[in-house]
């Protein structure tokens, strides 16, 4: 996913009160299905006395293979859009789903990083049935952390802040700074404007 959709997420949350959950595809690469023929050579402690000239013909894809993230997309991709998901025309790995309600719930795909969002607790959590059935998942809850960003939601779930501690951190470490030194104030420059967003997801 873009990070220009991961913004228009945050601010749908924030907006409409969301629900903004994690989760963590396990052994992501592992489920892609191979469409050519890969031999690799026996892995040492799989060989077998008198078969060390043979190779193995894969039939999943592997961590490592350049066709790995490629076909575990694919997969996705196909079990969401059986689940009645329309893939973003502007971001393939952006997803949502009108329900009768005639609200969306959302679905971000990044490498094996989800995250969903919808006004609704009980309809996150079915949906996590619906991917751990296809796949192993890892929960992890109310979203936290992505792509280095940490998120915090407050308490009204009408306000959320973005920070990144621990890139700017690095930073500092890496040119010799000390972390206790005084801080300055950067204001926005009275020269950008803010715009509306126009959501992009439907």
């Amino acid at each position: 996913m873009k990070h220009s959709s991961i913004r228009i997420l945050l601010a749908q949350v924030a907006q409409y009160e969301l629900e903004l959950d994690q989760l963590d595809v396990k052994t992501a690469f592992l489920y892609g299905d191979l469409e050519e023929e890969i031999y690799m050579s026996q892995p040492m402690t799989f060989k077998t006395a008198g078969k060390e000239h043979m190779i193995c013909k894969l039939k999943k894809s592997l961590y490592g293979l350049k066709q790995s993230l490629r076909q575990w997309y694919k997969h996705f991709d196909s079990f969401l859009r059986g689940k009645i998901y329309t893939r973003n025309c502007y971001d393939p790995c952006v997803y949502y789903n009108k329900l009768s309600s005639g609200e969306y719930i959302y679905l971000l795909l990044y490498v094996d990083d989800i995250l969903i969002a919808f006004k609704s607790r009980s309809a996150i959590d079915k949906q996590n049935k619906d991917l751990s059935s296809e796949f192993e998942m890892k929960d992890q809850g109310e979203a936290k952390k992505v792509l280095g960003m940490e998120i915090e939601q407050d308490q009204k779930g009408d306000k959320i802040s973005l920070m990144q501690m621990g890139y700017l951190k690095k930073v500092l470490q890496k040119f010799n700074i000390n972390c206790d030194t005084k801080s300055v104030s950067t204001p926005l420059a009275s020269h950008f404007k803010l715009k509306a967003i126009i959501s992009y997801f439907h």
